[in-house]
């Protein structure tokens, strides 16, 4: 998927560089005391010269990504967010430069709005599917030259090894890379009379099928409440609080609200379990004569 910048909005790019770029950079001293008086007293002026003295640092880093065919503006907009949450977090007793500090965040937000925006699917969620998706274009090239336009058995196992992913992982990222989005309404055959969603395949069940997940569904739920009528109430209340809620209640917190210890809870519930366990087989041979079904 691929993003440009209009005419207008690159006269605008290059004129804000220009002018970040030419900003003179912070001595340490007074990048301190700077972030001294932005964390302590919240002195505005004091973060707006912190900030604006360390736009070069997005700037580099946002043209690090341009390759991915986003806006520049967009990069640079995200990278200035970055900067923001680096000096509302950065804590000036650590004795670390604002610029070390700040050069992680701008990478972290620049390269979150990368994978959000360079394919309506989604890349990589985990920190290992991140990595791979930022590093797997310069590591093929280490192992095939710049020519290399895919990746052998023996290239995919290395650069799993290096980012510690598995073999399948490294394929599926390099097929996403390569393919790019596709418009559900391209034309495609001869005539150029179709459109591909045309021709993908629906997984939903049919009306049939639907139908008689429905009736089964209802059924299985028919046949455990009245298997649950063969409980005394005490069991009955174990096996709601234990088994039927999403965040059950532990057998001590049972135990204290009726009064008994959690081995009782315990065998009580072992119980019930088996109480069900037998209707529930009596009413999948013959649910007639088990009494779990209308005759």
């Amino acid at each position: 998927m691929a993003f440009i910048d209009t005419p207008q909005t690159e006269k605008a790019n290059r004129r804000f560089i220009k002018t970040a770029m030419a900003r003179p950079l912070l001595e340490p001293e007074r990048e301190l005391d700077l972030a001294r008086r932005w964390r302590e007293r919240s002195d505005v002026d004091a973060l707006h010269e912190l900030t604006t003295a360390y736009m070069r640092l997005v700037i580099a880093m946002a043209s690090r990504f341009r390759h991915y065919g986003l806006p520049m503006s967009d990069l640079i907009q995200e990278g200035s967010i970055g900067l923001m949450q680096a000096a509302a977090r950065f804590e000036p007793s650590r004795e670390v430069r604002f610029s070390t500090y700040a050069t992680w965040w701008i990478r972290s937000t620049i390269q979150d709005h990368v994978l959000r925006n360079w394919s309506i699917v989604r890349t990589g969620t985990t920190a290992a599917q991140k990595s791979l998706f930022f590093n797997l274009r310069r590591l093929r090239a280490r192992i095939g030259g710049a020519s290399a336009e895919q990746l052998t058995h023996e290239g995919r196992a290395r650069i799993a090894e290096w980012l510690h992913v598995g073999e399948v992982e490294v394929e599926e990222m390099e097929g996403r890379l390569a393919a790019g989005d596709r418009s559900l309404n391209a034309v495609v055959g001869e005539d150029r009379d179709a459109e591909w969603q045309d021709f993908l395949a629906d997984d939903r069940p049919g009306p049939e099928e639907a139908a008689i997940q429905t009736l089964d569904t209802a059924a299985r739920t028919r046949w455990i409440k009245q298997a649950l009528r063969r409980l005394n109430p005490r069991e009955l209340t174990i096996i709601r609080e234990r088994r039927l809620k999403d965040d059950g209640d532990t057998l001590e917190v049972l135990g204290r609200r009726l009064g008994i210890s959690k081995e009782r809870v315990r065998q009580i519930e072992h119980q019930a379990l088996g109480k069900l366990k037998e209707a529930l087989i009596r009413v999948a041979g013959d649910p007639v004569a088990a009494g779990l079904a209308p005759a």
